[in-house]
């Protein structure tokens, strides 16, 4: 890519970069979940963690690590905060001490209906359509795919 010529009459600046509009995004993303999660007293990262367990209870650390592309040094003490909020608990495997498994606790499971109407309220916050949004989530992941691909290239091999 460092050959890729830019087009005519490119001007560096924030606006006309696409990873300024990622970053601006994130940031506004954040803005619309904060209120929404606030109530419930999670951040976004413990939202998405209650979204797998939801989804797959007794799922362990290093499961939910890969699955939301978190080290286990920013996993932990957020699994520990949830823990503390009593929606969790943590324990060894029994058939793997090595392994920690995080299950939900009663509350945890009732924080999913409790919680239901935010991807409602995110949905018509971004004010697209549902052929849009479903490319926008198709575009983004093949970047996010790309950039991993080629973060795992050697330097100084073809990419």
């Amino acid at each position: 890519m460092a050959d890729a010529k830019l087009p005519d009459g490119f001007e560096l600046r924030p606006e006309s970069m696409l990873c300024f509009d990622l970053y601006a995004t994130h940031h506004a993303v954040g803005q619309v979940y904060q209120p929404l999660l606030a109530e419930f007293g999670l951040t976004y990262p413990q939202y998405l963690v209650m979204i797998v367990l939801w989804e797959r209870d007794g799922s362990t650390v290093n499961e939910l690590g890969a699955r939301l592309d978190l080290a286990s040094s920013t996993l932990t003490p957020l699994i520990k905060r949830l823990e503390a909020q009593g929606l969790v608990v943590r324990n060894r495997d029994t058939e793997d001490e090595r392994k920690v498994r995080v299950r939900l606790t009663a509350a945890g499971r009732k924080l999913e209906q409790d919680t239901s109407h935010i991807p409602s309220c995110v949905a018509k916050a971004f004010g697209l359509n549902i052929e849009e949004f479903v490319q926008l989530h198709e575009m983004l992941g093949r970047l996010r795919g790309a950039i991993k691909t080629r973060l795992r290239t050697p330097a100084g091999e073809a990419g």
